[in-house]
Formats: structure tokens, sequence, C-alpha cells
């Protein structure tokens, strides 16, 4: 079953870590089209703060913030109703919120291989389950998981970052299947290395395990893109924003590379 697509001023998108890196890049794209956003964030995400991000007052109308650990069901549910409650049903989320954290394998505890799997992977099938039925009931729906290039391949040192990773891409194909014939696409984008507060603490964290400089550490990390550079959040909300649109409804069960040619 599918309907026609609601124009961009009838929808409501909820994006999970939207505050801030990608997520705020995703946030911003959504507003400029005309649709209702809501961010998710762990803790009580500052609306005022959101509001000044979102450009103009026009936009900050369009905008409000609920909070809740996207790993804990019964809080995000209770945001996702919040949420509901304020903008209406949600067609559409990105599922964007995630940790990374490094250690060699032998050096990796319980601890953070169950952090890695519960931010990264429970916290995307979560919000996901919390969103799909109002999609399913209207018979139209965009789910888009921000995944990573460690979806794809391996990397050395987050063997429970890549794990949780590979675990999302696979979410993410078993249920397009499932909404194939319902008017609901699930895709996956997988940014390269990316210009994030993320992506600072790993540097500071190359810096101080190897006592290379900043720069040394940012051109090791640029060094797997074969454009040599590391990508902006813009251009992996450009890619979320593309699967968001009507015209998109052919493309489910995909992994979309946003990474200058690492991956293909």
């Amino acid at each position: 079953m599918s309907t026609s697509a609601p124009t961009w001023n009838e929808r409501h998108c909820l994006v999970t870590g939207g505050a801030r890196g990608i997520g705020l890049a995703v946030t911003q794209a959504l507003l400029a089209q005309g649709a209702r956003v809501t961010v998710l964030g762990r803790g009580a995400v500052a609306t005022e703060r959101l509001a000044v991000l979102a450009g103009n007052a026009e936009a900050a109308t369009r905008l409000q913030a609920v909070a809740a650990d996207v790993a804990d069901a019964p809080a995000v549910a209770r945001a996702f109703a919040e949420a509901s409650a304020g903008f209406g049903a949600i067609d559409t989320l990105v599922n964007n919120a995630g940790q990374a954290h490094s250690a060699p394998f032998m050096k990796m505890d319980l601890a953070l291989w169950q952090r890695m799997l519960a931010v990264n992977l429970t916290g995307t099938m979560v919000c996901t389950q919390a969103a799909l039925p109002a999609m399913l009931a209207a018979g139209w729906g965009r789910v888009i998981n921000v995944a990573s290039t460690a979806a794809q391949r391996g990397y050395a040192y987050v063997s429970a970052y890549c794990a949780a990773k590979h675990g999302v891409l696979g979410l993410t194909r078993a249920l397009a299947l499932e909404c194939a014939t319902k008017g609901v696409t699930v895709n996956a984008v997988c940014p390269g290395f990316t210009e994030t507060d993320l992506l600072k603490d790993s540097i500071a964290n190359i810096v101080a395990k190897t006592g290379r400089s900043e720069a040394q550490a940012r051109a090791e990390l640029a060094a797997g893109n074969p454009q040599k550079r590391l990508v902006q959040p813009a251009e992996v909300a450009a890619a979320v924003l593309w699967l968001c649109q009507a015209g998109s409804g052919a493309v489910t069960g995909q992994a979309l590379s946003v990474s200058g040619g690492e991956v293909m």
C-alpha cells in the first residue's frame, strides 16, 4: 500500500542527535524545505538555542526538541508521543544519534562493546519501532539511518563501532524488505570521516596516544578518502534530504556512501 507523498509543509521529521554535527546539518536542511522538525537528544535540548540555529523566526516555529536516551524504549516512546502531540504524526525518521570509541580488540571491555551496540544499533531499532506504526498507517514514510563507512568495511581499533554499524546496515536491508509494499522506504547513509565534534574527539585521541600533531592526525584520517579531504556535514545532509524526497520512492534497502569514493 502506498499513498501520495505529503508536501514538505505537511511533513513532520524527527532527527535523533539533531542539535550538532551531521544531525544539525540535517535539521537545518529539513527546515529549509519547510518541514516541521523535532530534534531528539539525550539531555533537555534547549529549544531556544535550536531556534537561533534554525536561521529565522519563521523556521523556529517549525522546530521543537524532546529528550530521551535512544536505547531506552519507554523514554523514547514518551518522547515520540510528545513530539507527535506537538507537530502531528512522524512521517520521516532520521536515526543519526551515535557514538564512536576506540580500543584494541583485546583491550576492549564488555562495557565498551555494550555501549557501542546500545547507542548505535539498539537505539536505531528502538526509535524505528516507535516511528514506524504511524508511517504504516499513513501508507507513506521515510526511515534514514546515518550509519558510516564502518558499516561497509572494517577499521582497526574500532571493532565494537564497526560491529554496531554493520548491524545498522543489516537492519536497514531487512526492514526495507518488510516495508517494500507499504509505502515506506528504509535506507542508510554511510559517511566517511566527517568534520564534526566526534571527529575532533578522534583527532585528540590520536594526538594523545601517538604523539602526532593535530595536522598530522587530520591528514591521516583524510588519507583514506580518494579525494584526500574530510567530508562536510552539509554533504551528508544533502544525501539524507534526497532520500527523504518523494522522488526517491524506488530507492530502498540501500547504503549510500558519502565518502569521496572510499567505498565503491
